[in-house]
């Protein structure tokens, strides 16, 4: 069988976790990085950063040669759970500062797409009956790329 490469969609979420897992945070402990994993679990002491695939939308078509071009929605969901606000705001926001910088320091992930930007955060907060409150930041991450195909 021959060796199949990846879509362009996989392509360009695959090499957005790529820079995601390989951010030289500022906080220590690291947030723990993962892609797609819903089940709901406790927050690590470094925090949670999650990317979701998002919404491709409908592609712009281009004729002769086909082609369809993306500004596909991926999400960035970061997690941080600790007492009091003074402690979660300070260390969330290092941790959007670090993927600010990781995405201005390489908008195309490394060729995987024609530019990757973030769009403004949006914070939520929660709070679990027994445990500390969560802070938790959405950040739409907008990843152009060019396809042959709707599939691949």
């Amino acid at each position: 069988m021959a060796e199949e490469t990846a879509s362009g969609r996989e392509t360009a979420l695959n090499a957005l976790l790529a820079l995601l897992e390989g951010i030289a945070w500022t906080n220590a402990p690291a947030p723990l990085v993962e892609r797609n994993d819903v089940d709901k679990k406790e927050i690590p002491d470094g925090g949670l950063v999650s990317l979701r695939d998002g919404d491709p939308g409908e592609p712009e078509v281009y004729l002769s040669p086909p082609a369809y071009a993306y500004a596909h929605e991926a999400e960035i969901f970061v997690q941080f759970q600790a007492p009091t606000p003074a402690t979660r705001d300070p260390f969330l926001d290092a941790l959007l500062r670090d993927i600010g910088a990781a995405l201005d320091a390489d908008p195309t992930l490394g060729g995987a797409v024609e530019m990757a930007s973030p769009d403004a955060p949006e914070t939520e907060h929660e709070k679990a009956d027994g445990a500390q409150a969560i802070k938790a930041v959405r950040v739409p991450v907008v990843l152009e790329y060019v396809t042959a195909s709707p599939l691949s």
